[in-house]
Parts: structure tokens; sequence; C-alpha cells
């Protein structure tokens, strides 16, 4: 999604482990995305503007002088009519076309740039920035304070011109009292900065406050647009690859959805560089997922095309299948298993099972656990005990789950159940011939290495492959 581009992998980094749980958050999000994938090249210069902005800013630093009044007001009013261009470049394209856009997010920012980015008020912020450039000087105001000091210094408005220019052409000399320093008096020439910088002070840091209110605006476009294009640049990825992708129907967390066609995992297919063989289930109602089969025969796979699924579906993206509709889950979280511990510090079901502790302090009613291969460190018996009563547990509460597993007595024990709120799948090879496997409805598979190897040496057949599916 980033293309190497390191702000952008942050943001859909941050994006995707902060699902949205709202239904209606997430369609809103779907449609700003649906008028992205419409109007591509326009939200690209959209983007780029606001990174051309925030680049600009970022030049025009003045280093150690940057806490001299003059300096903040020389440096804002830059920075100030950089981001003026900017905005007025978004509101010709807001007026130009604003239209071509569909979403409510789109439309209120096309409407607010309009609305509050009038010609009048440009032209009138230009003109103050043209003033406060004090190419005609400096008048300031001040009171005689206590002791004779001055006080409530004030930046003012250079005073217009009295009467017609023929009239001020042959006027005498204005009558005042002035000072001239001389040419080597550092003294008063630090003395007169020293006033100067009194009375343009309020206004600079007005000034200032002002640019960086605007550039926090082109931060926020620039962070919230860098998701949608990591989003465009998935998109046109798998589109050459000729993979479906779709807008998936999120349901509210309280019903228990799940059914998709040609739902594939989005990782493979990116890592082949190919089309991969997606799966089909309507699990609808069901509380647990249990799949079983033969080894490298894609349950693993399929585990994770379902966990992606529902984390890019509540990001508000689009998913990698023909069609997709789920229940938003409160969280998603994985048991997989792991290597074994080089350092014995603990065994390996002992990791297993402290992990499994850590997992149920994080979960909530409503949470979606994925395991894969759980429980298999200790004998067949005792880990399909564990995996049954933590598995009974979680129904309790109200969290799905999705079970890849090999113990046999697990699978079947939980078939033989008829749990209604249960659906059992397995991974069995395409019925043209293909090497690869698809995750079909069925009970329990007793399937695994040893069966496997046993067939490749003296049946002759071959040892199950990973497709691309």
């Amino acid at each position: 999604m980033a293309e190497g581009d390191e702000f952008l992998r942050k943001v859909v980094h941050h994006a995707l482990l902060a699902p949205l749980t709202d239904p209606a958050a997430i369609r809103y999000r779907q449609d700003v995305l649906r008028d992205c994938l419409a109007q591509e090249e326009l939200v690209r210069e959209i983007y780029a503007i606001a990174v051309e902005a925030i680049e600009a800013e970022k030049k025009a630093y003045w280093g150690i002088y940057s806490k001299y009044p003059r300096v903040i007001l020389s440096r804002s009013v830059e920075v100030i009519g950089l981001f003026v261009k900017a905005l007025t470049r978004l509101r010709r394209i807001a007026d130009a076309d604003g239209p071509r856009f569909s979403s409510d997010g789109f439309r209120a920012f096309f409407a607010m740039l309009q609305g509050g980015l009038g010609d009048e008020y440009l032209a009138e912020v230009q003109q103050h920035l043209r003033a406060l450039r004090l190419g005609d000087g400096t008048l300031i105001s001040a009171r005689l304070g206590s002791g004779a000091k001055g006080r409530d210094y004030r930046l003012r408005k250079p005073n217009p011109p009295e009467g017609s220019w023929f009239q001020r052409l042959f006027a005498g000399r204005a009558t005042a009292y002035t000072f001239q320093l001389a040419p080597r008096d550092e003294s008063g020439a630090r003395a007169l900065a020293e006033l100067e910088g009194r009375g343009i002070a309020q206004a600079a840091n007005a000034l200032a406050q002002s640019g960086d209110h605007i550039l926090g605006f082109f931060v926020q476009l620039r962070a919230e647009l860098a998701f949608h294009l990591g989003c465009l640049n998935l998109h046109r990825r798998l589109a050459s690859l000729g993979e479906p992708l779709c807008m998936p129907e999120p349901t509210a967390a309280t019903e228990r959805c799940l059914r998709f066609s040609g739902l594939y995992d989005v990782c493979l297919a990116l890592t082949a560089g190919q089309r991969v063989v997606g799966n089909d289930a309507d699990a609808d109602g069901r509380m647990l997922i249990v799949v079983t089969g033969a080894n490298r025969g894609g349950k693993s796979t399929f585990l994770r095309s379902l966990g992606l699924a529902q984390l890019m579906m509540q990001a508000g993206m689009t998913v990698p299948a023909e069609s997709f509709c789920a229940n938003v889950c409160s969280s998603v979280c994985t048991h997989y298993k792991r290597e074994e511990d080089v350092a014995l510090r603990s065994g390996k079901l002992d990791e297993e099972l402290a992990r499994m502790s850590r997992i149920v302090d994080h979960l909530a009613p409503d949470a979606l656990v994925l395991f894969n291969e759980s429980f298999a460190a200790t004998n067949e018996r005792e880990g399909s005990e564990i995996a049954r009563r933590i598995v009974e547990a979680l129904g309790e509460r109200r969290i799905k789950v999705a079970f890849v597993t090999h113990l046999h007595t697990l699978a079947r024990g939980l078939y033989d159940r008829s749990r209604p709120d249960a659906l059992f799948l397995r991974a069995e090879r395409r019925s043209d011939g293909m090497r690869t496997f698809r995750v079909t409805v069925g009970e329990p598979l007793q399937t695994t290495f040893a069966d496997d190897l046993y067939r490749r040496i003296f049946e002759g057949q071959d040892a199950p492959q990973t497709s691309p599916g």
C-alpha cells in the first residue's frame, strides 16, 4: 500500500490496526473511497498540494534568528503567502470538480473550502500580507507608563496619504519631531530594534499562530488522504493481477453474520504475483468455524484471508473477494503456533497458555479470535481438552472463534455435539486435479503430516502443495 513511502506506511499501519466498530462510520469511509477510486487523479493532486505546502513550510525555517519578532513576522508572512497559494489551488478544484464527488466526506470538504475561502477573503488576506511586509516602514504606537517607560506597544496600519497625488506633490514637508542615528551608533541601533520588536511582537505571534493553524489543516489533510492513497495503490496492484475486489457489507456487532465468495489471501496474491484460488462460505449465525484437512492444504492461508478481510472491512477498505459480508468485531486476535523456545525458559505448551492468557486480558464480547494449530505441543487428548474448554468459554462470552487444527479428537468431538452455531470446513484438492486446495463444508478430516508422508512414499501420491490459493 505504501509503495516505499514511509509516511504512507505509518498511516495505513495505524489505520488497519485501529479498526472502526460502527457500521455507519465504515460506510462513510467506504463512500469516500468510492470517490477516490472514481477520481483518482484529482485525489492525488489534492494530496500533492498538501505535501507541497508542508514541505514549503519546512524550507522557510530561519534557524537561530527565529526568536526575534521581526524574523518571526517575516517568516510568518512568507509561510502564509505560500499557504494561501495552496488554498487557492484547492478552492479552484472545489469549484471546478467538486460536483464530480458524491460522498458526504468530500462534499463537506469542498463546501468548507468554498464557504471559507471566497475571492474577497483571499484578496483581503493578500492585502494584509503586503502591509505586514513593512515595506514602507514600521508605524508603532505606545503609552507612557510609570517611570517614564513605554508600555502597550502596538503595530499600526500605515496612515493613508492625504489629498490627491497632485496636492501631495506640491505640499510642504510635514512638521514632525524626528531623530537620526549616527552611522556607527550600534547601541542606538540595538535600542531602536528593541523598540520595533516590542511593537511588532503581538502581531508576529498572532501571525505565527495563524500559520500553525493552517499548517495543521494541511497536515490533517495529508494524513487522511494518505490512507486512501494506500488503498488506491493496493487496488491498482491487485487489479493488475486480475484479482477481484469488492466493497464489503458491514453489519452490527450483535449480529452473527459472515458470508463471502471468492475470498483469497491478499498477501499470498501479492507475493505470488498472480491470481490465487478463493473460497466461498456461508457462516451466518455461526460462533465457531473449525477447519481441518491436509498439511500445506491452504488452511492457514484461509484463516489469514479471513482475518485480513475483517481488518480491511473495518478500516473502510475494499476486501479481496467477490463479495463479503460480516458483523464488526470489537477486536481481532490471533493465536498462532510459534517455534520452540531455544533458550528453554519454558515449554512450548506453557508458552501457548501464557500467550492465551494475555489475549484473554484484552478480549471483550463480539471479538474474533483466530487459532492456527494451537495447543498441539502436548498429546492429542490433552491438547484437545484444553482447546475445547477454551473454545466453549469464549463462546459463552459471545466471542467468535475460527480454529484451524490437526487435533482430530477436538474437531470430531465438537462435530459430534451437533452445535447449530458451528461450521466445519476442510481443505480438499480441487476437482480439476490442480495441485491446489479449496476449503469446503464437511465433517472433520483426520489428516496429519505422517499421513501425507505415508501416501507420498507408499502410495505414490504427490505431497500436498500450498497453492496460490
